[in-house]
């Protein structure tokens, strides 16, 4: 099973999971350096802060603009609606209350069964475009414990799709075995201070969907297990570069 990481070097297709997020926006770099053709994929899921969609747009015609040795192998994006899983899948974020930590030790921002969702509509996607590497920026290393973000699940997965759809699926993640700060550094290792930027000013992870306050990190409130995570990263990146 996939680790991560690809023997491919700029041939191939690829759909990248993309959020908007910094994680996925790394992510869409690093497939854009490997795969002759990558398309995007992103989901409407019901999230309380549609801000995430509105910067996924964004952060598309920047690359297409800003990048165009990287993003010449950047094809169509596909945002797909998924509000009634989101409505089955209830969470802190696709519902307007505090966060808080569950009797399971996991946070409610958990929506139970997300990744897999994702994975199985992007598969089918997939299937059809001819796409048959998924690219996501799960990982295990700095994340909050969610299950479907574990590379056990992600190998369980990627062997029912492709018994389930006859197509040999092959779900890469690039980021599943570094931290934070590593993951900044990827960033500038694909797309030098450019990229970081980009990621600071354009990218959206925050859970509570804040977009008025900016860190040396990127905008967010600060104080959300996502925004912690990234602040720290930050923090470390910049101490060892």
């Amino acid at each position: 099973m996939s680790t991560g990481s690809s023997s491919s070097s700029a041939t191939g297709a690829a759909l990248v999971l993309f959020s908007g997020g910094q994680d996925s926006t790394v992510c869409l770099a690093w497939a854009l350096r490997h795969y002759a053709r990558v398309e995007t994929i992103g989901f409407d899921y019901g999230q309380n802060h549609s801000v995430e969609l509105a910067c996924r747009t964004a952060l598309l015609e920047k690359l297409r603009a800003e990048f165009p040795a990287l993003a010449a192998a950047l094809g169509e994006d596909h945002c797909v609606d998924l509000r009634g899983y989101g409505a089955l899948a209830e969470s802190s974020l696709t519902r307007p209350r505090a966060i808080r930590m569950r009797e399971d030790g996991l946070p409610d921002t958990f929506v139970p069964g997300r990744n897999v969702m994702f994975l199985t509509a992007a598969a089918a996607l997939g299937y059809r475009r001819g796409l048959p590497v998924l690219v996501g920026g799960m990982c295990e290393t700095d994340y909050s414990g969610y299950p479907d973000c574990r590379r056990d699940t992600l190998d369980a997965l990627q062997k029912a799709l492709s018994l389930g759809m006859g197509m040999d699926f092959e779900i890469l993640t690039p980021l599943m075995h570094i931290d934070k700060a590593a993951t900044w550094a990827l960033a500038f290792e694909l797309g030098g201070m450019a990229l970081v930027d980009l990621i600071v000013e354009d990218t959206h992870t925050c859970y509570r969907g804040v977009r008025d306050q900016t860190h040396d990190w990127g905008k967010g409130c600060g104080t959300c297990p996502a925004c912690v995570l990234r602040a720290r990263g930050w923090q470390v990146w910049k101490k060892g570069a």
